[in-house]
């Protein structure tokens, strides 16, 4: 627990706090960025690696393309050839010198391209010429699955991959995984029958050496399948032992991962639409490129350097902050040990330097007040001593009032026994044992019983009625607030007035504010003669705040004085019970509430009083 409280933040120094922002606003951004630098770079330089592989595939289909439609013209060209046409419709047999010289057109084609291991002819009799090629037996060439599937094409450039187990074979002995042979049927024109098959075989040396070229990272590299994903080249020590054909889909390009011999594998393929070869890029993920180590290495660096400034700033940034605050607190201290006297003299104009000038005056405001509350409670003593003197009087009082009202009904008196009730309540309610305070309720009942007296004297002039919102009843106010301006609405309004007159007082919460509001629709007053018992409302509101200058206070009694000595005459409306009122609640909750005033001549006149929410009596 006492660890828990340690690390709560408000309970830090304020040095430890700034230090602990300083970094937060320097390190923590820089962190977060070069983490999302670095996130970012890692998914750009993946993306870049990818089109960068993915635009190496591309340039070696083309080149691979470029063979493959190297062998198609051939088998144009050679089909184009008369002694070959002748060859291949096969009416005569053809003489030693035109298959010497069929050989010796062949033979220029393997010639200019070095990549041609050998080409060979076969007319639909089985009968075959070559410059290299030879049959291994005397089994027909029409029956080789090569041939089948040039025929099954219809004159359509086919290519074939890799020989497997045919009748055919060349004076330099290639194996089968060394050449590619490439087919083509040739059709009649007219009808449209098969007269024979151009064979083509092409020595794989130009496809590796093509794809040998194209490095991916350092054990990354490409390799070449056909259309029914067997290998057409594969590197001696490939990563993958066998690729499996059904990775790709049926997209002509894409990208996946695999997870193969405990090493994320990234794949890279890319189709070609003329040889329906797929080239793949094979290469680890777990690979950095050297970019990427050299960008992450210049990240942690920054992060470095700005970690280091940071708490550098941090520690000096608090020093400077964090000294005149501690200067002031421990000034602070010496005036909680009784020492007054003491002040702040920084002359900095910043809000430290505020703070110190508002410590200044407020140790003289204190030492102000501590002399006038060392005079008030001077005062405070002499008024308990008058008051325990006068002590016995308000029990004497009571036990009178009680005599009268027995005798009163005993007599059969029962407007004097309601009069006299009335008067001994209000009493007791009004001095309430000493408390400043009482319930609401106590405040209504007690200006009840004060009406009700008057009503005795006026009879039907004056009616009233009250009227409190439930809520408010467990509220408590200051007692005597409600009479002395009831009082006013009767000699100054009501009595004034012709005919009868009415006192309506209500009470309503609003705003957490308890609003008493006293209407009468008595003479009412003149502009001028409320602007001024205005003045003396605003002068007694003056006078009750305390640390207000003794210049302004007496400037404000000035005005009190000779406003009052005008307006507190029976004729001008009354001030006094108003004024006394609005001091009391002012001195004791300050001078957002009080009293406030509306009349209007011939028509009546508003008082309302504002007062706070006392849900429980407090002490004066």
């Amino acid at each position: 627990m006492k660890m828990f409280k340690w690390i709560t933040l408000n309970n830090w120094p304020i040095r430890y706090k700034l230090i602990m922002h300083f970094l937060l606003i320097s390190i923590l951004p820089a962190i977060c960025l070069g983490i999302l630098i670095g996130l970012a770079t890692d998914r750009i330089i993946e993306k870049q690696v990818n089109e960068h592989t993915s635009q190496l595939i591309g340039t070696v289909n083309k080149s691979l393309e470029a063979y493959a439609g190297n062998l198609q013209n051939i088998t144009y060209f050679t089909s184009f050839n008369p002694q070959v046409k002748r060859f291949l419709i096969g009416e005569t047999a053809i003489q030693a010198s035109e298959a010497y010289d069929m050989r010796i057109f062949l033979k220029g084609f393997t010639t200019l391209y070095p990549e041609v291991a050998g080409i060979l002819v076969v007319n639909a009799k089985g009968d075959y010429v070559s410059n290299e090629m030879y049959a291994r037996t005397s089994r027909s060439l029409t029956e080789e699955s090569w041939y089948k599937e040039a025929v099954d094409e219809k004159g359509i450039f086919s290519i074939v991959g890799h020989p497997s187990g045919r009748n055919v074979t060349t004076h330099v002995d290639y194996k089968d995984e060394d050449i590619v042979s490439v087919v083509r049927a040739i059709l009649d024109p007219e009808t449209q029958a098969v007269q024979g098959v151009i064979l083509i075989d092409l020595k794989l040396r130009v496809i590796a050496e093509t794809v040998q070229d194209v490095n991916l990272g350092k054990s990354g590299y490409l390799m070449v399948l056909d259309n029914k994903g067997e290998s057409i080249y594969t590197p001696q020590h490939p990563l993958v032992g066998k690729f499996q054909r059904n990775w790709i889909d049926e997209n002509p390009s894409g990208t996946f991962s695999k997870k193969i011999d405990g090493r994320n594998m990234q794949f890279i393929y890319r189709k070609s639409s003329f040889t329906n070869w797929t080239t793949v890029g094979v290469f680890s993920t777990q690979e950095s490129v050297r970019e990427v180590r050299e960008i992450r290495l210049y990240l942690v660096s920054f992060v470095f350097v700005v970690c280091l400034l940071g708490i550098a700033a941090s520690y000096y940034l608090s020093y400077t902050i964090s000294l005149p605050i501690w200067q002031l607190t421990s000034f602070m201290r010496r005036a909680e040990d009784g020492n007054l006297s003491i002040r702040f003299k920084d002359k900095r104009t910043d809000e430290v330097g505020m703070l110190g000038r508002s410590f200044n005056t407020m140790l003289m405001q204190i030492t102000k007040l501590i002399g006038l509350v060392e005079k008030e409670q001077k005062q405070k003593r002499e008024a308990e001593l008058r008051s325990l003197q006068a002590q016995i009087k308000p029990h004497f009082l009571y036990n009178t009032l009680d005599t009268i009202q027995w005798l009163a009904r005993k007599s059969g008196a029962h407007e004097v026994t309601e009069v006299v009730e009335s008067l001994s309540r209000l009493f007791r309610i009004g001095l309430s044992k000493g408390n400043e305070v009482i319930s609401l309720m106590e405040e209504f009942e007690h200006v009840k019983s004060y009406l009700i007296i008057q009503k005795t004297r006026y009879k039907e002039k004056l009616n009233y009625t009250i009227a409190i919102e439930p809520s408010l009843h467990q509220f408590y106010v200051l007692k005597l607030i409600l009479q002395p301006i009831v009082e006013n609405a009767i000699y100054h309004g009501i009595k004034e007035r012709r005919g009868p007159g009415i006192i309506d007082i209500q009470a309503r919460h609003e705003n957490e504010r308890v609003v008493i509001i006293i209407r009468d629709n008595g003479a009412g007053m003149s502009e001028e003669k409320l602007a001024q018992l205005r003045r003396i409302l605003e002068a007694a509101a003056s006078k009750s705040n305390p640390i207000q200058s003794e210049v302004e206070q007496e400037k404000a009694m000035d005005n009190k004085q000779e406003l009052s000595y005008h307006i507190a005459s029976p004729q001008s409306g009354g001030g006094y019970g108003l004024t006394n009122v609005q001091e009391r609640i002012v001195i004791s909750f300050g001078e957002v509430y009080g009293v406030s005033i509306d009349s209007i001549r011939g028509e009546g006149t508003t008082v309302t009083i504002t007062h706070p929410v006392l849900k429980r009596e407090v002490p004066m």
